[in-house]
């Protein structure tokens, strides 16, 4: 080999090998900027009170969606009583979410409600007309905590706890929201 193309050879290998040291370079001092950090100093936990959880306050009805349950925000109405709830519950979603797809599957012919602290009883005249796993049941329960939260501040919704009595069998619940909002 003569020596004009080994000194080309030698050259072509050094410039090969420039840009790999650059990069190796770069990435070591990108490596080393990145562990001594932009200056920003770590905190210890900041005690900010109570995390955010369950729902909003203000009173919803819920209905039944091909999602699941849905909240509706009642904003046209005070709330003063449980059994005032139940009626409004009992005419259905308004047309708007009805056309959203929003339906009632709880029938309450012949329903009652008291409620004190984080609990409601919901009492029918004869049989419920469901398993108490249903979406139905699920309306019921979501909507009557939430009334009862907002009938009393105090309560959180996701603490109330819902009871329903009907005449002629035995007792279901007690069932909370959380259990039939999909999460």
């Amino acid at each position: 080999m003569s020596r004009g193309l080994a000194r080309s050879l030698s050259r072509r290998r050094a410039a090969g090998r420039a840009p790999a040291r650059v990069l190796g370079l770069a990435l070591g001092l990108g490596l080393v900027l990145g562990l001594v950090g932009c200056g920003v100093q770590p905190t210890g936990v900041v005690d900010a009170g109570e995390p955010a959880s369950g729902l909003t306050r203000g009173m919803r009805l819920y209905y039944a969606s091909e999602g699941g349950l849905r909240a509706v925000p009642l904003l046209d109405r005070e709330v003063t009583e449980l059994n005032s709830v139940i009626k409004l519950l009992a005419q259905g979603p308004p047309p708007a979410e009805q056309r959203d797809g929003l339906t009632s599957l709880v029938q309450l012919s012949g329903a009652s409600a008291t409620g004190s602290g984080s609990r409601v009883t919901v009492r029918y005249e004869g049989p419920y007309p469901a398993d108490g796993r249903d979406l139905g049941t699920g309306q019921l329960v979501c909507t009557m905590a939430r009334a009862q939260a907002v009938l009393d501040p105090k309560v959180r919704t996701d603490d109330v706890e819902v009871t329903i009595r009907p005449s002629d069998g035995d007792p279901l619940g007690p069932y909370r929201c959380a259990e039939f909002r999909n999460g």
